[in-house]
């Protein structure tokens, strides 16, 4: 088997050039995307917590109207119950709920 002579510095040369690609083009562009990730996860954590306080305002809000069905709960059913017994042209709000 016969090695030709200009092999090893072929390689030699090669091998340098690869560490000089990869630290000047491969390692900025890492930290570009490492960096990137690193926005992306604030902003997601920045609508996390955005989500969180609409969501128990909303839930502060439905306890409210929960409250207002449940207090006058049996007298809402009772005027519904007497609108059905009536004709539809017998039909007339009560002066109270407009």
């Amino acid at each position: 088997m016969d090695i030709n002579p200009l092999l090893i510095p072929i390689l030699g040369i090669s091998c340098g050039l690869l560490a000089i690609f990869s630290g000047a083009i491969v390692r900025p562009w890492l930290k570009l995307k490492e960096r990137q990730m690193e926005l992306n996860a604030n902003s997601i954590a920045e609508k996390a917590a955005q989500y969180g306080a609409d969501r128990s305002r909303l839930e502060e809000r439905v306890a409210v109207l929960e409250r207002i069905i449940t207090d006058q709960g049996y007298s809402l059913a009772k005027e519904i119950e007497e609108l059905r017994s009536l004709p539809p042209q017998q039909v007339t709000p009560k002066p109270d709920l407009v």
